[in-house]
């Protein structure tokens, strides 16, 4: 099988704390300490592409992602990005025809014992080979077509749009 095209965007999975007195800062991305650590028998290559909150992502930066997906030189995308728009960089990746694209991210970051980085990412990266073209987003052990899922704050995971509060 092609290489997994990983392409880091940021958000919780990265951020990293660096003492008690700090803030959280997105740093580099976490899924490459987290994949060197299994014993994969998959080949994948990492670009960090930016190191930002998903809060502060620009049209221009939703841009360089769609772009990023587009010229990778695999049909097979997995991307991790921030909860909170992982949404809507889905739905523009929509204009990208002929990969499988997945997004994952994670709401509390990959180095905290307690993260759901690793599941997630474990999930993504079996989504990412089995799904059909498409984009999808993958978080909390499901996998989500684009424009089917939300983000449910009280609950503190993603579901399906309709799903009762």
């Amino acid at each position: 099988m092609e290489p997994i095209a990983i392409l880091a965007v940021g958000g919780t999975i990265d951020k990293v704390y660096f003492d008690a007195k700090s803030e959280y800062e997105v740093g580099p991305p976490n899924i490459e300490k987290v994949l060197a650590e299994l014993t994969l028998a998959i080949d994948y290559t990492v670009t960090s592409l930016m190191r930002k909150d998903s809060l502060d992502l620009t049209d221009e930066d939703r841009r360089l992602i769609v772009r990023a997906a587009a010229e990778a030189p695999s049909t097979r995308v997995l991307i991790t990005h921030g909860t909170d728009t992982m949404i809507l960089t889905a739905r523009l990746l929509r204009q990208v025809v002929g990969k499988t694209i997945v997004l994952t991210g994670a709401m509390e970051p990959a180095l905290f014992k307690t993260s759901d980085a690793v599941f997630n990412i474990g999930c993504a990266l079996a989504a990412v080979q089995a799904l059909p073209a498409g984009v999808y987003i993958v978080m909390n052990g499901r996998i989500f077509s684009e424009g089917t899922v939300r983000k449910n704050l009280n609950r503190g995971r993603f579901e399906e749009i309709g799903t009762d509060d």
